[in-house]
């Protein structure tokens, strides 16, 4: 049976890569935000506690249950062994609040995190690098999912999974444990098909995360050689029904492969520019009406 549960990200709020943005905002405001705009889950944040003896009331006391949240791998510097001790905390973390995807990026040496770096400098990979760090997540996710959980890896520009072509080698050189969070926002600029994606690889679609995008802006940061933070500053990103990605069409090939899981609202803005309340509720009630018209339900 197909279950559809919307949630949202706080990055809108308060953005953990440039604490400047809302790093004021205390988590209780938050959590009143988002529970007030009727989300059933939210995804972990910089300002969250880590320890689910706290964690788990706070959330209980605003009826929100935590999605997951983002892992910072280090597959390319390190075995499946040594990745696995590590990501420990994390997973013990999410196995406490009853999470069910563990959302994992590599970011060894990825770039979005450093302003000095345009957003066409995201590294790449040869063959022979594919097929180890393929052999070393494929590892980890078996691991993951032998603990009860999804997992979803998350390719992001200014990472080494940003395109069409990196997302296919990606594919092709892990195993059917190694799951995506397909996320529309990064995909639609970094030139990957989302539809295309759940069309053609649909048992690979573990969590999704949904962001719009205005085309001109991204142009605008591309071409003049902004960095990524320089880019989500610039608004190259929204919430879904104010950009230029038609969520008809997301909606319904979701619903064409019986997805069942979380949906998260997950859009970088500066709050002081786009207030989280307003662009969260167009974002939900957007994916909302569309699900409802797909069928997905």
């Amino acid at each position: 049976m197909t279950t559809i549960r919307f949630g949202v990200s706080p990055i809108a709020w308060a953005n953990d890569d440039m604490p400047e943005l809302g790093g004021d905002t205390p988590l209780d405001s938050i959590l009143r935000d988002i529970q007030a705009l009727g989300f059933e889950g939210v995804e972990l944040g910089g300002k969250f506690p880590r320890d689910a003896a706290t964690l788990k009331p706070l959330l209980a006391g605003y009826g929100l249950d935590l999605i997951g949240g983002w892992y910072s791998g280090s597959l390319l510097s390190q075995d499946a062994d040594a990745e696995i001790a590590a990501l420990q905390p994390h997973l013990a973390l999410l196995k406490a609040m009853g999470s069910q995807v563990f959302v994992f990026a590599e970011t060894s040496n990825a770039v979005h995190g450093d302003r000095a770096v345009a957003l066409t400098g995201a590294p790449r990979l040869s063959a022979s690098e594919w097929v180890l760090f393929g052999a070393r997540m494929t590892a980890v996710a078996d691991y993951i999912q032998s603990q009860g959980l999804k997992f979803a890896y998350h390719h992001h520009l200014g990472t080494v999974v940003e395109r069409a072509e990196d997302l296919q080698a990606f594919i092709d050189s892990t195993g059917a444990s190694v799951g995506l969070t397909l996320d529309t926002g990064h995909a639609a600029l970094g030139g990957i098909d989302a539809l295309d994606v759940i069309g053609r690889h649909p048992a690979r679609v573990a969590h999704m995360h949904c962001k719009d995008v205005r085309w001109e802006t991204f142009a605008r940061a591309r071409d003049g050689g902004s960095s990524f933070l320089d880019g989500v500053l610039a608004g190259m990103f929204t919430v879904p029904g104010d950009g230029g990605l038609d969520y008809a069409r997301i909606m319904r090939a979701l619903k064409a492969i019986d997805y069942s899981g979380w949906i998260v609202i997950e859009a970088e803005q500066d709050p002081k520019l786009a207030d989280p309340r307003t662009y969260a509720a167009l974002g939900l009630k957007t994916l909302k009406d569309e699900a409802a018209k797909a069928g997905l339900q």
